[in-house]
């Protein structure tokens, strides 16, 4: 079996990075937190995102669904009244 390694600091390969993304994790940032690849160098950052192109993403779908606009909607009966300074 031959492994390609993407984070030589962690040891995480290609493959690992694949199931993370499979899973859900779509940027280097999602990778970094599942598993620490691209936090203490650096260098495989770009590698990360080469493999995640532009693949499909849940969170990325929701975005160019225009659903994201319904999460980020704010009651504006929750936020706190402003009062004017004498």
């Amino acid at each position: 079996m031959n492994r390609v390694y993407v984070c030589s600091c962690f040891g995480i390969t290609e493959k690992q990075v694949k199931e993370h993304a499979d899973a859900g994790a779509c940027t280097p940032r999602q990778i970094a937190s599942v598993s620490k690849a691209g936090t203490d160098c650096g260098s495989c950052v770009r590698r990360i995102q080469g493999i995640l192109g532009r693949g499909a993403c849940p969170r990325r779908e929701l975005l160019d669904q225009g659903e994201s606009a319904a999460v980020l909607a704010v009651d504006p009966g929750s936020q706190p009244e402003l009062s004017e300074a004498a």
